[in-house]
């Protein structure tokens, strides 16, 4: 742990946490260096749950993983060191590396997930307003509104046309794009709303983007666009169907999310930190994944690194972690091990140890008031170990057992990864939750392990790289080991 007592005239008041850039191992610096600059990579060009699910799947293929679901339809059986992946509605995935010792003794799982607030294209979402022609959203997630409005957006997202055919969308992140932004009121004409809370001087419904202000032309032998009362709807449909073959009725059957425009950076004079979307959760996801792909022995627990959908709306849904996703999949793995029974899967869940892998929220200057002093995290201190979530009274909370804390301190001691403990800050002020409270139904022992980030759930969320670093090395750490 990268902390250190303090003491006063001989007796110990507290652990203060310390950056650990300079307990770092030698040489171990350029890993991290270039840990980051991959992540960075990925978190630039993944900006959905789907494209993330679709890099994973990428790495793992090239990998050596398999697809459990046709192992089992050959009738294959796997043994100690097969790897194979699940994949399910193109937005969730579970990669898998097979034991020596028998599933029914249990896994070892890391679990994060890919969706990040954001706003969500309505299911009829173009209109016109004057001469602006406007796209109209639904914010996903807790998000403060006001920080989305005259940033530039880009588009993302997939659209089924009434063939079936699957049309991808990604407009705003290259060069030659076009971006997209949602208009604000200016100072001066906004006396009234200077008064209002930050919560409600953008309501929901404003969250509205802007596409297009040019009419269709009204040409002597286009009787469409003379006859058309929204020209410049009419002008935007056109071009879609131009690039896309796409008709309007086509936006009923999509998926388009709407999100922060531009890469990921590295951030600060010094380069410490990096300034990204997603980074909740896609962090720990990568983390999670690379993990598992690049831990080459043939483990003795069955290892498992799973990245859900839908946690930052509670986790419901087909993709989400309220559903039997993951219970389905340990069952498909018993039957490719030729093992399967209810009793056994059943045994596996309970014996099982997972790290939920989400990120914590870390001590800000700028807002100390809503700190708890001896238990936030900090920047570049290490990975943050969460033992509880919850919100005021623990409310919805999963409460991590002081004996798998200790089991889990032991292996980040003893293999020299950075880590903290946290709370998410005080007690009164508010609280969040994981796929932990989800995890831990089935008996298993969860705790809440992640990255500590500024500014959570904003547009842009910043992360310390020696933090990102970590969570690569505690979750390879935590994936290797034996309990």
């Amino acid at each position: 742990m990268a902390v250190k007592k303090v003491k006063s005239g001989g007796t110990e008041l507290f652990w203060r946490r310390e950056q650990g850039w300079d307990k770092l191992a030698r040489g171990e610096e350029k890993k991290l260096e270039r840990y980051c600059a991959e992540y960075i990579g990925f978190l630039s060009s993944a900006k959905t749950e789907r494209l993330v699910h679709d890099h994973l799947l990428e790495l793992a293929l090239k990998a050596g993983f398999r697809d459990l679901v046709q192992v089992n339809a050959e009738g294959v059986k796997l043994k100690p060191g097969d790897q194979v992946y699940r994949s399910y509605g193109g937005k969730t995935i579970m990669l898998m590396r097979v034991g020596k010792k028998p599933l029914s003794e249990g896994l070892n799982l890391v679990g994060a997930h890919s969706d990040c607030p954001r706003l969500d294209a309505k299911p009829n979402p173009l209109y016109q307003d004057d001469d602006l022609l406007l796209l109209d959203t639904h914010y996903y997630g807790g998000i403060r509104k006001y920080q989305w409005v005259t940033i530039p957006l880009a588009i993302y997202g997939v659209i089924i046309k009434k063939n079936g055919e699957k049309v991808q969308v990604a407009i705003g992140d290259q060069p030659q794009d076009p971006v997209f932004v949602i208009t604000d009121l200016l100072p001066h004409l906004e006396m009234e709303g200077e008064k209002k809370t930050l919560a409600s001087g953008i309501p929901g419904e404003a969250l509205n983007v802007l596409l297009g202000s040019r009419a269709a032309e009204d040409k002597e032998d286009d009787k469409e666009a003379k006859e058309a009362k929204d020209k410049v709807k009419l002008r935007v449909l056109r071009l879609l169907q131009e690039r896309y073959g796409i008709e309007e009725e086509d936006l009923f059957s999509s998926e388009l999310e709407i999100v922060p425009a531009g890469p990921a950076r590295e951030l600060g004079l010094d380069r410490s930190m990096i300034l990204g979307y997603g980074h909740d959760d896609r962090v720990c996801a990568y983390a999670g994944a690379r993990a598992l792909l690049d831990s080459e022995a043939v483990p003795q627990r069955s290892q498992v690194a799973l990245v859900c959908d839908k946690e930052e709306i509670g986790s419901y849904g087909a993709t989400g972690m309220d559903s039997s996703f993951l219970e389905n999949t340990v069952a498909e793995l018993f039957e490719a091990c030729g093992a399967y029974c209810g009793l056994n899967l059943r045994r596996a869940l309970e014996r099982s140890k997972m790290l939920s892998a989400d990120v914590a929220s870390l001590h800000d200057p700028g807002f100390p008031s809503v700190s708890s002093p001896n238990n936030m995290s900090r920047i570049n201190c290490g990975l943050a170990l969460t033992k509880y979530t919850g919100s005021r009274g623990k409310s919805g909370a999963s409460d991590a057992s002081a004996e798998f804390v200790a089991q889990v301190r032991k292996i980040f001691n003893d293999k020299q990864v950075h880590w903290q403990s946290c709370e998410l800050g005080k007690v009164d002020v508010g609280g969040g939750g994981t796929i932990a409270h989800l995890m831990a139904r089935h008996g298993m022992d969860v705790i809440d392990c992640g990255v500590g980030l500024l500014s959570m759930h904003a547009p842009w969320e910043v992360a310390g790289k020696l933090d990102t670093y970590m969570a690569y090395k505690g979750y390879k750490a935590f994936l290797e080991s034996d309990f």
